[in-house]
């Protein structure tokens, strides 16, 4: 039986839509831009995935997003354009964590992996999970320093959180993706498990994860 869930990734400066069945990507497009242009790029993207996979909308079993933390701006627009649809077509509404996803872009290499969201300034949303995918340190907002997460040493770190810190943890035991960014495509297998599970959420009621208000300011 085919479980198409299409995946919107809007949290930071990376528009990503995909379409998976039972869990593995069968399509998917990208783009990256300062200019936070994803109002003007995710109907299209959609439009894209479905008519390359030649799936119709109403062939959709459930539509996932990324939940934050993030773009307070960014989350807004995947959000709405989200429940939009799983209103529209009566379908179950899938939210996944950013970093957890953004987690899932790579894959596990035996050791912790921190994926790290820019935050401003010197400040990234973060969260430590061990080889498994299990939560060691939880999400935060967190101010880095020369020896942040040193008690998790080797790790691999990615997103664009990770540049910032290079140059100061240059000398330390870490792995570097700090290129590999936020990708729909992350959410594909989390999505589906929350599919088979029913873990759904209220159309109503569900709001992002944000951590700061749109002016940056922690919550």
């Amino acid at each position: 039986m085919n479980n198409y869930i299409l995946h919107l990734e809007t949290a930071t400066k990376v528009c990503s839509v995909a379409l998976s069945n039972n869990g593995s990507v069968i399509s998917i497009k990208e783009t990256v831009s300062d200019g936070y242009i994803h109002s003007e790029s995710l109907t299209l993207f959609i439009q894209d995935v479905l008519q390359d996979a030649q799936i119709e909308l109403s062939q959709l079993s459930a539509v996932s997003v990324s939940a934050g933390p993030g773009s307070y701006t960014g989350l807004r627009i995947g959000l709405s354009t989200a429940k939009g649809l799983c209103f529209a077509l009566n379908i179950p509404f899938i939210a996944v964590d950013t970093l957890i996803a953004l987690k899932n872009v790579i894959p596990t290499s035996g050791i912790p992996i921190i994926p790290m969201l820019d935050a401003r300034r010197m400040e990234v949303y973060a969260q430590v999970f061990d080889a498994d995918g299990k939560t060691l340190q939880e999400l935060d907002a967190i101010v880095l320093s020369e020896d942040s997460f040193s008690d998790f040493e080797p790790f691999v770190v990615l997103g664009d959180g990770a540049a910032k810190c290079k140059e100061m943890w240059g000398h330390r035991n870490i792995t570097w993706h700090e290129n590999v960014l936020c990708s729909a495509k992350g959410q594909a297998s989390i999505a589906y498990e929350k599919f088979q599970k029913k873990e759904f959420e209220n159309l109503a009621y569900f709001s992002p994860i944000y951590l700061k208000d749109a002016n940056g300011v922690r919550r």
